[in-house]
């Protein structure tokens, strides 16, 4: 028989336990703090960055909006993460994707510091989960993974596609 996998209800625990985990460190008055960089006017961009920015803003993470204008080269672009990623106030960085045509994505996710990598897209954030070292996931494989574990499902040995 299947079993319906509550995604919401998966979802609502993680912010939960987040949200109280970001409490306490506002006892010790540390606000972490996401940098969001959008590049251009995407509309799909700018609604899934506005849903991040609330997100963050739900569980008591400070979150920071750079817009750069569809004109923006890729040396400004490399510019501003790096300014980011010199920033003490700043514990992470998003770089939303797409970026528009001329810009080099790779370059870019190449460029974000990986301790502030927070889509877990960076080569040294790749090779950390390959090695099975502490990182960050990628928030599909992680928002998977944490469903499969929320329902006690054991992938090992086991073919997954």
């Amino acid at each position: 028989m299947a079993t319906r996998l509550d995604g919401r209800a998966v979802s609502k625990k993680i912010l939960a336990d987040l949200k109280q985990t970001i409490a306490q460190l506002a006892q010790h008055d540390v606000t972490p703090t996401l940098a969001v960089v959008l590049v251009g006017s995407n509309p799909a961009s700018e609604v899934y960055v506005r849903n991040k920015q609330r997100r963050a803003e739900d569980i008591g993470v400070r979150s920071l909006m750079f817009r750069m204008p569809e004109a923006t080269t890729q040396a400004d672009l490399l510019a501003k993460v790096a300014e980011l990623n010199h920033d003490p106030d700043i514990d992470a960085i998003l770089v939303q994707l797409p970026l528009p045509a001329g810009l080099d994505e790779q370059a870019v996710i190449d460029a974000i510091d990986p301790d502030k990598d927070v889509d877990g897209f960076s080569p040294v954030s790749v090779g950390r989960l390959w090695a099975n070292e502490p990182t960050v996931v990628a928030s599909t494989p992680y928002g998977i993974m944490a469903l499969l574990d929320a329902y006690d499902i054991d992938v090992a040995g086991k073919r997954v596609v």
